[in-house]
């Protein structure tokens, strides 16, 4: 499936697993140079072999070309200077601009109010707000056009380089579609249906991701017309992250268990996530900010 990102630079925060891994793969394979953030980089390299389909590095070759477009960044999404690095490094390969942002890294914790620490509430806050706030305010001057945003020392970009954006290169060109299209940058923030409509036995969770919707909506309206906005709300998807919510289940309830409260009769793939993903983050869908979309099985619509 072609989403038109050919050629663009994508940065994914928790893109060493789940929903930010498969998003990875599908923004690689249709042709985009994608950077995974993470704090573990024996894992980022995991993940890397992962994309391009290969789990024994030793034994496969790749052209080099494709590998290229592919990079493992490490950094803690809840440090200022993490994610100004990561930006920074993410925009230097992408020759100063950062074309699309996915803020898919979170942590689930399943207490209830009363046994809710504060290191439990400033874990989940930092990670699912303000880990998204930091990177968004780390890569906004490398998603804005270029003849506006100032380089790390401070000096105007070149007026080759303006030039450039303005035209477009051949690479950027999409036969039939609007310059103004070519151009689009896009900021994708992963929230939780929880988000929307509350869930028990979680209301840190709930609190984090509803933060996570607002900010979207407020910054879909700050960040127009250069950069759109929008915010994915998945239901229960089958990644390791609910893995380790079983397990810590304790047995109290199954993966197939969860599937029956959802009119489609199970819980989604991160594949069909990040098909999602890359929908809303596509050229085509240029026109789409500020959006907030439940893929949850129908969940939402039982109010």
């Amino acid at each position: 499936m072609e989403y038109g990102c050919r050629n663009k630079t994508v940065v994914i925060t928790g893109g060493t697993s789940g929903i930010g891994l498969a998003a990875a793969r599908a923004f690689w394979l249709d042709g985009a140079n994608v950077f995974l953030v993470g704090r573990d980089r024996g894992r980022g390299m995991k993940a890397l072999t992962r994309i391009i389909g290969c789990e024994n590095t030793e034994k496969f070759v790749f052209p080099a070309a494709d590998l290229a477009r592919l990079r493992f960044i490490a950094a803690d999404v809840t440090r200022q200077a993490d994610c100004r690095m990561a930006a920074l490094t993410a925009g230097y390969y992408g020759k100063g601009k950062i074309d699309i942002l996915v803020n898919s890294a979170g942590i689930y914790r399943e207490k209830r109010l009363e046994r809710v620490s504060v290191a439990d509430y400033n874990q989940i806050m930092d990670v699912n707000v303000k880990g998204t706030f930091l990177m968004i305010q780390a890569c906004q001057p490398y998603m804005l056009p270029r003849a506006e945003a100032p380089d790390e020392a401070g000096k105007e970009t070149s007026a080759e380089a303006a030039e450039e954006n303005r035209n477009g290169s051949a690479a950027d060109h999409i036969e039939g579609q609007d310059p103004k299209t070519i151009k689009d940058r896009c900021i994708v923030n992963i929230a939780s249906d929880a988000g929307i409509g509350g869930n028990y036995g979680c209301p840190v969770y709930c609190a984090s991701k509803g933060a996570v919707v607002s900010l979207t909506k407020a910054l879909a309206l700050d960040m127009a017309p250069d950069i759109r906005v929008n915010c994915i709300c998945p239901g229960d998807v089958d990644t390791p992250l609910l893995e380790e919510q079983l397990k810590k289940a304790e047995g109290s309830y199954t993966k197939e268990e969860m599937g029956e409260g959802y009119p489609l009769g199970r819980i989604a793939s991160a594949e069909e996530v990040a098909h999602v993903i890359c929908s809303v983050a596509s050229p085509a869908n240029a026109f789409m900010t500020g959006a907030i979309i439940p893929v949850d099985g129908g969940l939402t619509a039982m109010g």
